[in-house]
């Protein structure tokens, strides 16, 4: 079975150590991913935009492979209550916050724009999706570590050939950037080379405004 994320974005006491992932799996469960290959299915009958992002975002992109610890995908923020709603009693989203992790559903409605949801069928039932939720300025995709940044959803994702809704490869680098983990490493080194010009400006550009000393910010 494949590990969850591995920084569980789950809140601690202050001063009190983050739990390692095995003890994670042991309090809030284990993961078993949905992939590219089955998530068509499981969105099926979403009538509001979705993208898979992060990881296999860069895979499809450049046919390399790689390890995949969940499967990640995004939708607008304004979005959140009508993926509850199409989740119905099928299966239990968990809001995931600093601050909090509890049930998203009739009892606590409330997510914060940035914010995400674990997907799981029921309490004894590994999750199988996690859903980063993107800010949303009047329908248009915004950054959300620059909410000054804004643009049509379909001028950052793309419709691969698998017929699904991809972050654009820049677009995923762009949150990769600080390059800390080494599967972020790996995929700068696999999809850099593979950017044309405009996606290298777009990707030089937005990292400029996070960090104007950024390598990329020079020569990506």
């Amino acid at each position: 079975m494949a590990e969850g994320p591995s920084s569980p974005p789950v809140a601690e006491p202050a001063g009190v150590r983050p739990l390692d992932p095995g003890d994670f799996d042991r309090w809030y469960g284990g993961w078993d991913p949905l992939t590219p290959a089955t998530i068509g299915d499981f969105m099926a009958g979403f009538d509001r935009p979705w993208w898979i992002i992060g990881g296999w975002s860069i895979e499809v992109f450049t046919g390399v492979p790689r390890a995949h610890e969940d499967t990640d995908i995004s939708l607008l923020s304004t979005d959140a209550a009508a993926f509850r709603e199409f989740l119905g009693d099928r299966w239990t989203p968990w809001s995931v916050d600093d601050s909090w992790f509890r049930p998203f559903d009739s009892r606590f409605t409330e997510v914060r724009p940035d914010s995400q949801v674990w997907v799981r069928r029921d309490a004894r039932s590994p999750w199988v999706l996690d859903v980063p939720f993107t800010p949303a300025t009047s329908g248009r995709w915004t950054n959300k570590r620059n909410l000054e940044h804004t643009e049509e959803l379909d001028d950052v994702t793309w419709v691969a050939p698998d017929g699904l809704r991809y972050a654009r490869p820049e677009v995923s680098l762009m949150f990769k950037a600080a390059q800390v983990r080494e599967k972020d490493r790996r995929d700068a080194e696999v999809a850099l080379p593979l950017l044309d010009h405009t996606a290298r400006e777009w990707l030089r550009d937005a990292v400029a405004r996070l960090d104007p000393d950024h390598d990329w910010a020079r020569s990506a």
